[in-house]
Formats: structure tokens, C-alpha cells, sequence
């Protein structure tokens, strides 16, 4: 069922194009190659576990969480717009 002016499936296309956008985000953020013996921030040892549990990484899991938090400010945007526009 279209709804004004656009298209049937229109909606779904547009779920499933921030979804695909924000799993390749994810992806990009995973680390890659060879894991550090030591912190890249701090210079503290990164236990053998965790560098065997996540490949490339480069932060101990203290500043790790630093750099998390920092990250965990990304918002996005809405795609479809507000409710408000949708109603004129």
C-alpha cells in the first residue's frame, strides 16, 4: 500500500538502506590486522586472551571503553523525515 506520494515498498527500502548503512559502520570499526602486545594509549600490556579473542586489537580494556564512549556519540539521521512533514 503506497501512502501519498511515494512508492509501494518505499518505506522498507528506506529501513532496510539505515540498516545496511549502519552495519557497514559497525564493520568499519572493526579492528583489523596484527594485535599490539601493548596499549596504543596507555603502553599498558594487552593480555594474550584478548589478543587472541579479538584480532588487531590495539587498546587495553580500560581505554578501550574510553574509546567507546567517545564513539557512542554518533546520532545518525532520519531518513524519512519527521512525522510532522510526512502529515502536509
Amino acid at each position: 500500500m503506497a501512502g501519498g506520494w511515494s512508492r509501494d515498498g518505499a518505506v522498507q527500502d528506506q529501513i532496510n538502506a539505515s540498516v545496511e548503512d549502519e552495519v557497514q559502520r559497525a564493520r568499519s570499526r572493526l579492528p583489523q590486522g596484527e594485535s599490539l602486545t601493548h596499549c596504543q594509549e596507555c603502553g599498558a600490556a594487552i593480555p594474550e586472551a584478548r589478543r587472541r579473542a579479538i584480532p588487531g586489537v590495539r587498546c587495553c580494556v580500560s581505554c578501550q571503553e574510553e574509546v567507546d564512549k567517545a564513539r557512542a556519540t554518533f546520532t545518525g539521521f532520519n531518513r524519512r523525515g519527521s512525522k510532522d512533514s510526512q502529515l502536509k
